[in-house]
């Protein structure tokens, strides 16, 4: 019997607030062993942020007003890479926000948030911030999902919010079953 550890048997569609797990050699610096959370996703295309890729600069580094908030950055994709974009479980108290999933939204009135920010109102553990993001065209994410480059998979808010570098690891142990060989596969293949 063979068994194909790259074939992708993903039970779940991709939709808001779920996330898509790379498989292991897809190829590219934003998306090699990358985990996205969909932010959007509809008939249009998708919109998401890479979880797993923090850059070596704090927030404060790219918003000087935002020294005494020490959080990171991760890299959200490639698309307006010129950009900050974020994440936060703040709700209704950053107006414009869009709810991707209870207890989680994204972006909103950034100005906004910087007051509420500065104003000791809200902790690091409530935003993520994001350079650039990720970003499919209709269809576009669905082809990759039937040419086995992404695993979808659900999650929860505490592990995004608390995403860091191993989270695609981390993503891949959750997901289980027989996607946890992927763990094992070495980054480059020829390290074999």
């Amino acid at each position: 019997m063979q068994f194909d550890f790259f074939k992708i048997e993903s039970k779940i569609a991709p939709k808001q607030g779920r996330i898509i797990i790379s498989e292991p050699f897809l190829p590219g610096n934003y998306f090699n062993r990358s985990s996205v959370l969909l932010v959007e996703h509809s008939g249009e295309g998708a919109v998401g942020f890479i979880l797993n890729k923090p850059v070596d600069f704090p927030v404060h580094k790219f918003m000087n007003e935002l020294t005494s908030f020490n959080t990171q950055v991760f890299i959200g994709g490639p698309v307006s890479t010129n950009m900050i974009y974020f994440i936060h479980t703040l709700g209704d108290l950053v107006p414009g926000s869009v709810k991707v999933m209870d207890g989680l939204y994204w972006g909103g009135d950034f100005d906004h948030l910087k007051m509420l920010i500065t104003s000791g109102v809200v902790n690091p553990e409530q935003v993520r911030f994001f350079l650039g993001y990720s970003g499919w065209s209709e269809g576009q994410l669905e082809a990759e999902i039937k040419e086995n480059s992404w695993l979808v998979a659900e999650t929860n808010v505490k592990s995004i919010m608390t995403s860091d570098q191993n989270f695609w690891m981390e993503s891949v142990k959750q997901v289980g079953g027989r996607y946890t060989m992927w763990q094992n596969f070495p980054e480059d293949p020829n390290w074999n």
